[in-house]
Order: structure tokens, then C-alpha cells, then sequence
């Protein structure tokens, strides 16, 4: 008996993928609608800044030209969502800055807060001609380390053969 699986036909990866995507747009959404984060509530959100459709200032594309980090909490201004993507102004080095980042681009989505974590595969087309680089921040403290047994959850779409 083979201990193979049949390839599917159904791209189950893609359909979770998009699901998980959508936590965070509904999440953020929350956020828009009432105005500010609720409670202890922040957001590092990690995003690939190479991929199509994210919109960052040339000089953060210079630092950070693979992927970035940012964090939702006391100082950012004029979030909004939409269904692919969404916006937000933030400083960074006192310097302000709007981005837009399609959802397809994040990779994680942390709260802190309750130990809430989502980890994704970035989807889409990158651009081309960047390096590697250091994690961002932008003018908060760096996140704090998930501890096992918390509500991490971690989606992996490899396939055994």
C-alpha cells in the first residue's frame, strides 16, 4: 500500500491562505470603525515591501527593501481597509509616512496583547533588484516573543510525498 496522496485538484493552501488574510482585514476593519485599538490591543504586522501593489516611501524601500515590520499602537493615524489592502500613516524616526500594503504581501500578524499570532506565505509577484535587510520599527518598542502554549497559529502547506 502507498503511503502517497493523491495531488489535488482543489487549491486548499490558496483557500486557508486567504481565510487567515481575511482574520486580519476584519480585525483591522474593527479598528477603522471604532476609531482606536481596544484595550491593550497592538498590531506588528510584517509585510514584504517588494510585492506588487505595497506603496512605502522611497527611503523605507531603500531600508527595508525585502520586508518591514510595523506597529499599530499609540501612534498611527488614517487607517483605512479595504478588501485587498489597507492604509495607515506612521512615523517613522519622527518622520511620517503613508503606506499601503495589500493583504497578499503580510507574512505575520501579531497581537501581543492576548498572545494572538497569525504566520502566512507572502502571495503574489515580488519587484525586482532589492537586498536583504534588518527588521523596522517604527518609533515603538520591538514585540515581545510569543511563549509556546500560546494562541499561535501557524499554517504549513507542504506536501508529503
Amino acid at each position: 500500500m502507498a503511503d502517497e496522496s493523491p495531488e489535488s485538484l482543489i487549491p486548499y493552501d490558496e483557500i486557508v491562505q486567504e481565510a487567515l488574510r481575511d482574520v486580519v482585514g476584519r480585525v483591522l476593519s474593527s479598528v477603522e470603525k471604532g476609531g482606536s485599538l481596544p484595550g491593550g490591543h497592538h498590531f506588528y504586522i510584517t509585510f514584504r515591501t517588494r510585492m506588487a501593489g505595497v506603496e512605502i516611501p522611497k527611503h523605507l524601500a531603500q531600508r527595508f527593501p525585502d520586508e518591514m515590520t510595523i506597529v499599530i499602537q499609540h501612534r498611527y493615524w488614517d487607517l483605512h481597509v479595504a478588501p485587498d489592502f489597507f492604509t495607515v500613516g506612521l512615523s517613522f524616526g519622527g518622520v511620517p509616512a503613508m503606506l499601503r500594503v495589500p493583504f497578499a504581501a503580510v507574512t505575520d500578524f501579531v497581537d501581543p496583547a492576548v498572545d494572538f499570532s497569525l504566520k502566512f506565505q507572502a502571495n503574489g509577484a515580488e519587484n525586482d533588484g532589492h537586498e536583504d535587510h534588518d527588521d523596522a520599527e517604527n518609533d515603538v518598542p520591538v514585540a515581545v516573543p510569543v511563549e509556546d502554549g500560546s494562541n499561535v497559529v501557524s499554517v504549513d502547506f507542504t506536501r508529503k510525498k
